[in-house]
């Protein structure tokens, strides 16, 4: 299971309602942060996700909307949260701007946090644990070193306790090694293989993140089959020349691609102030019904054999 928490929907300038680029993916006990663009700190004290355990980055480039709150993120870390270590992962421009901001603004010999950058240069996983893995590749947007996020939870094959309890395997570690994909020996000398008590192999959900982006056709392998697809919407079709003189895409542009790369559920967002929200929709859900235009602080779920749960952004009351 993945959640998505959106911290910041704006594009290039925060408005009212929005605030700038940040994105909480949780998954079981790792939790990642997706750019932090200013201002990003107080929107993870907002959604009550809180600091603990998100001390893994990933930037999708070094403009400063996307990078800029990361001083800020930081410094708390640093002074305020005992956070040990930061793992920072991005292109070489955008670890080289991020490295000037840190060293040459924040950080001095008084605060005592590790961080480790890993420059990606290509596409690769580099994250990978028991439930998923994490893997970059490469977008083409303003400047080098642009990258987009897959997560993919993996395979499961469920554990038929009853055809196991049938053929005499105990409870124990024997049901463990099974699961695992080994066979297992019983008492009597019968050999129990994990294909006679493992049901059919069930896919694990696919959540791919996208930041800025002014090409589709070399990334549609990544998107392909995704159970939700994050990616920006910063001009509507009516702006195409500039949204391309800018490196972005369009909403009609972005449903498109949800809709030809068979994805389940189309997440927009870097929103522009200059169009309403309902003109966005509009135009996405002309081609690709399952569009939502994200708000700050709502919260997706995604789950193995399930539609992709919208859950209520918190109310300015709630705070």
């Amino acid at each position: 299971m993945f959640e998505i928490v959106f911290l910041g929907t704006s594009a290039s300038a925060p408005s009212i309602h929005r605030g700038l680029s940040s994105q909480a993916i949780l998954a079981g006990e790792y939790r990642f942060l997706i750019d932090c663009g200013e201002g990003t700190q107080r929107q993870i004290l907002r959604s009550g996700i809180g600091f603990k355990r998100l001390n893994r980055i990933l930037l999708t480039h070094g403009h400063l909307d996307h990078i800029l709150g990361l001083g800020g993120l930081v410094s708390t870390f640093a002074n305020w949260e005992a956070m040990d270590d930061l793992e920072i992962w991005g292109g070489k421009a955008t670890l080289d701007r991020v490295s000037k901001l840190l060293y040459g603004v924040v950080l001095d010999e008084r605060l005592q946090i590790k961080i480790s950058m890993y420059d990606l240069q290509k596409a690769s996983t580099f994250f990978e644990c028991k439930d998923f893995s994490v893997t970059a590749f490469p977008v083409t947007h303003r400047g080098p070193g642009n990258f987009g996020y897959i997560f993919q939870q993996k395979t499961h094959r469920p554990f038929l306790l009853e055809k196991a309890q049938a053929l005499g395997v105990p409870a124990g570690p024997e049901r463990g090694r099974l699961v695992r994909g080994e066979s297992v020996t019983l008492a009597d000398g019968t050999v129990i293989t994990p294909e006679m008590v493992l049901d059919e192999e069930i896919k694990g959900v696919k959540l791919v993140y996208i930041g800025d982006i002014a090409r589709l056709d070399n990334i549609r392998e990544y998107v392909q089959d995704a159970d939700a697809l994050v990616i920006e919407s910063t001009f509507l079709k009516e702006n195409t020349e500039e949204a391309r003189a800018f490196g972005h895409i369009t909403a009609h542009e972005a449903a498109t691609l949800a809709k030809e790369a068979n994805v389940s559920t189309l997440l927009l967002t870097h929103v522009s102030r200059r169009y309403r929200e309902r003109d966005i929709v509009h135009e996405a859900r002309g081609v690709f019904p399952n569009t939502f235009v994200v708000r700050d602080l709502e919260h997706f779920v995604l789950k193995r054999g399930e539609p992709v749960e919208k859950k209520m952004a918190l109310a300015e009351d709630e705070e």
